[in-house]
């Protein structure tokens, strides 16, 4: 059989991936769509990436802005903690490297959201470099290939997966071995339903020849999710504008701006008070809806509450704003609150 790279290669050349907007960029391109594409599919982010550079097209740009607009950007990605990251990240290259993106694997590793496979890829993909590479892509078309048993996030396969990964990469294209392995895992090696017809690799496939395609890689053990629940308050005050909380910086949708939130048996009238608010009525409960994280469901209970004044006491208490939902401004906010947000000012 010919080498696996040379056959993963040829059909890169054919069939692969060439017109994606940050290929032919430079590291920083190649950085920012790494750090979206980690669990995030490449159509979803190809517009968040496009406004996302129209916006910090540069490193200084990126580092130079205030964090809230980084966020504002990233609304919707999810994952909020690598836009935070890669805007602390920026701003380490302006400090420790005079502006420039580091051209060595552990000096790019050393910034805050680049792990192995991160670095591998930029350098790869940028520059040219010979790294390997280990996305969820790679993994899955791995462990099928050579019918490597058991959950890739355990140790034990992580560093056998590694061991190929790193003795398949070639010297030579790397960069476009690299991309060809994440666009066949991406396009042919799907999670579902694999085609392997199509596949240069399929004739001796070991997933393939047994049948297992599906079994592999094997998935993370499942246990059930924790279910949680929230009251989101949706505060109005008599101009319309509502209530925005800054939220810690760990922690759920950490750094972003959110909802005032309390425990469902708490009153919400009485909350207002406890703060200077005073309703101006009972208010109304819109629809429940559900969020899915990694680790727990949570069930948001939304509550809308006119105010009958503004509460100038909140504002005294700082990290909090008054959101005119008519002229909405650069702020980093959740996905769901978003929607909130827009679902309120749409309705009559």
């Amino acid at each position: 059989m010919d080498r696996f790279a040379d056959r993963v290669l040829e059909w890169f050349d054919r069939h692969g991936r060439h017109d994606l907007p940050w290929q032919g960029g430079d590291g920083y391109a190649v950085w920012v769509s790494e750090i979206m594409l980690q669990q995030t599919q490449v159509n979803t982010v190809i517009p968040y990436y496009e406004r996302f550079m129209a916006r910090f097209p540069d490193l200084p740009s990126l580092a130079g802005a205030e964090r809230d607009e980084v966020l504002h950007h990233w609304s919707g990605l999810g994952y909020y903690a690598r836009a935070r990251n890669l805007h602390r990240a920026a701003r380490e290259v302006m400090a420790r490297f005079d502006g420039h993106l580091p051209d060595d694997i552990e000096a790019l590793q050393s910034l805050p959201g680049i792990g192995r496979s991160t670095a591998g890829a930029i350098l790869s993909l940028a520059l040219g470099q010979h790294h390997p590479i280990l996305d969820g892509n790679v993994k899955r078309v791995l462990a099928r290939h050579r019918a490597i048993e058991g959950w890739p996030g355990q140790a034990r396969v992580q560093r056998a997966l590694w061991a190929l990964s790193a003795s398949l990469t070639p010297a030579r294209r790397c960069g476009d071995y690299n991309q060809a392995m994440m666009d066949l895992g991406a396009t042919l090696c799907t999670r579902g339903r694999p085609r392997c017809e199509a596949c240069p690799v399929a004739d001796d496939c070991r997933a393939r020849r047994q049948g297992r395609q599906t079994e592999l890689p094997a998935p993370r053990p499942r246990k059930a999710l924790p279910r949680r629940q929230t009251r989101m308050l949706l505060l109005r005050d008599p101009e319309g504008r509502v209530l925005l909380e800054k939220r810690p910086e760990q922690g759920v949708w950490g750094g972003l701006w959110g909802l005032p939130e309390l425990a469902p048996e708490l009153d919400p009238a009485a909350w207002c008070r406890e703060r200077g608010l005073r309703p101006a009525g009972p208010g109304r409960d819109l629809a429940p809806r559900r969020h899915s994280f990694t680790h727990f469901q949570l069930e948001i209970l939304p509550r809308e509450i006119p105010l009958a004044t503004p509460g100038c006491r909140v504002m005294d208490e700082g990290g909090q704003v008054w959101y005119n939902l008519g002229q909405p401004d650069a702020r980093g906010l959740a996905a769901p609150v978003a929607r909130l947000l827009q679902e309120i000012e749409e309705s009559p």
